[in-house]
C-alpha cells in the first residue's frame, strides 16, 4: 500500500466509526431488547430467560478458570471489520492486557473468545455475517451456542477471512476447548433447550 492509500483507509475507517456512533446514540431500544449493527443494519432481539441461561453459564465456566479479575464482556460493544459491523457478543473474552482505544472502546483485536447464544430473529447474522468478520478479525474461538437445535458448534483456526476448523458438539457432551486460548472443557450438560 502507499501513503495515500494507508491515508483513505484510515479515513473510511474513522467515518465509519462516527457513522456507528451516531447509528447507536440515536438508537431507542427497548427495555428487554438488545441492539446490534451488523453490516450496516439495525437488529434488535429479546432477551430470554434460555438466553441468559446459556451465557451465564459460560460466563461462570470463564471465571472458574480465569478468575473474577478476567476481562470477559456481554453485550457490550465492540466495532469488527467490515462495512457498519458493531456487534455487542453475548460473551466476549478479552486478553489480559486489553486495554480501551482513545475513543473508551474495547478492540477487537484484544479479542480471544466470542459466544453467541442463537436468538431465532437473529441466527442468520451469527451463522453468517457475524462468524465472517470474527473470522477476519482473526478472533481465535467463536462458540454458537443454538438452543433451537440443541448443539454447539465451535469455529477455530482463523485463515484468510475464515474459519478453518468446526467442531460440532450436542448440548449434554462436553466440550473441549483445552487447546485454545480459553483453556477449559465447557460443560453444555445444564444449557436449555427452547
Amino acid at each position: 500500500m502507499t501513503v495515500l492509500e494507508d491515508r483513505i483507509e484510515m479515513a473510511d475507517n474513522i467515518s465509519e466509526q462516527i457513522i456507528l456512533d451516531e447509528m447507536f446514540e440515536r438508537m431507542s431500544v427497548p427495555e428487554g431488547f438488545k441492539a446490534e449493527i451488523v453490516e450496516g443494519a439495525i437488529h434488535m432481539s429479546p432477551q430470554r430467560d434460555t438466553h441468559w441461561e446459556i451465557t451465564r453459564r459460560i460466563v461462570r465456566a470463564l471465571e472458574d478458570r480465569f478468575g473474577m479479575a478476567v476481562k470477559v464482556k456481554s453485550d457490550v460493544r465492540i466495532d469488527f471489520p467490515g462495512h457498519l459491523n458493531g456487534f455487542a457478543p453475548d460473551v466476549a473474552k478479552l486478553r489480559d492486557d486489553a486495554e480501551k482505544n482513545s475513543r473508551g472502546q474495547w478492540r477487537y483485536q484484544d479479542v480471544e473468545f466470542i459466544a453467541e447464544v442463537i436468538s431465532k430473529s437473529t441466527a442468520a447474522n451469527d451463522y453468517g455475517p457475524k462468524k465472517l468478520a470474527y473470522a477476519i478479525a482473526e478472533v481465535p474461538v467463536f462458540l454458537i451456542a443454538d438452543p433451537y437445535t440443541g448443539k454447539c458448534v465451535v469455529h477455530t483456526q482463523p485463515k484468510d477471512g475464515d474459519y478453518t476448523t468446526e467442531t460440532k458438539v450436542d448440548f449434554g457432551q462436553p466440550l473441549d476447548l483445552t487447546n485454545t486460548p480459553v483453556g477449559l472443557t465447557l460443560a453444555t450438560d445444564k444449557f436449555p433447550r427452547d
